[in-house]
């Protein structure tokens, strides 16, 4: 593990990663979602890909990466970057789950991996839209203390910077990111994901042209169980590409 210190709107970011395979010529970013850190996606996908340079990265504020300013993703992705260029890694192939899906693609790699990824608006159920309303009028009322019994479990623990990161990257609607996007994409989704629902899945499968939807029996955390198989299909999709 290194930590690599980033410059970044006046404040300084301490970036934990790992990197396998360093003398491999094609490099494969992978990065985590909400709430989780870089070691869960090496248990994963460590085991294999091993043609290619993995680079595993904390995201700012979470294992053992620091953050105390509020970001947004397009801020995670600029800091993303600057890490990469640190490291001369090219932008072959990058990996996201969740919200790291939303990072991946604004960083506009060759190749790129949403692995059960957010950014499709789902709209909020009743029972949420109530609890919301509810904790907005204690807030009113001198309250706020209570905050901790009406914010999402990825929220509870969080550092004021962080709740207010989580707030702003949240609800993000990505479609016109998706529709943007020019490289090839492959979608690998858990079929019963309900934190991304396959409906999103399909939604990108339809913004991003150039892309394949491979799905999965599992969750959101699918890919624990199947990283061998999605390997594979990486493997074979970055080939095609080289075909070209």
């Amino acid at each position: 593990m290194a930590v690599k210190s980033i410059q970044y709107n006046q404040h300084t970011i301490n970036m934990s990663y790992e990197i396998m395979n360093p003398d491999a010529k094609v490099d494969l970013i992978i990065l985590h979602g909400w709430g989780s850190d870089k070691n869960l996606m090496k248990n994963a996908f460590s085991p294999y890909m091993d043609s290619f340079r993995h680079i595993y990265i904390d995201l700012p504020g979470f294992g053992k990466s620091t953050c105390n300013l509020t970001l947004k993703t397009t801020d995670y992705a600029r800091i993303v970057e600057l890490l990469m260029i640190h490291m001369n890694a090219s932008k072959d192939i990058i990996l996201g789950h969740s919200f790291g899906g939303k990072v991946a693609v604004l960083l506009e790699p060759k190749v790129l991996v949403l692995v059960a990824s957010a950014g499709i608006y789902v709209p909020k159920s009743l029972k949420v839209k109530t609890k919301i309303a509810l904790f907005k009028m204690l807030k009113i009322f001198g309250f706020a203390k209570l905050r901790s019994l009406f914010v999402a479990d990825d929220a509870k623990t969080l550092s004021e910077p962080m709740y207010q990161t989580f707030k702003n990257v949240v609800n993000e609607d990505f479609s016109s990111e998706f529709s943007d996007f020019g490289g090839k994409a492959l979608l690998c989704w858990g079929e019963s994901d309900t934190a991304t629902p396959l409906s999103s899945a399909n939604k990108i499968h339809k913004l991003i042209k150039d892309s394949e939807l491979d799905v999965y029996a599992g969750d959101h955390y699918f890919f624990m169980k199947e990283a061998k198989n999605i390997s594979k299909r990486i493997e074979s999709i970055f080939l095609k590409t080289l075909e070209h």
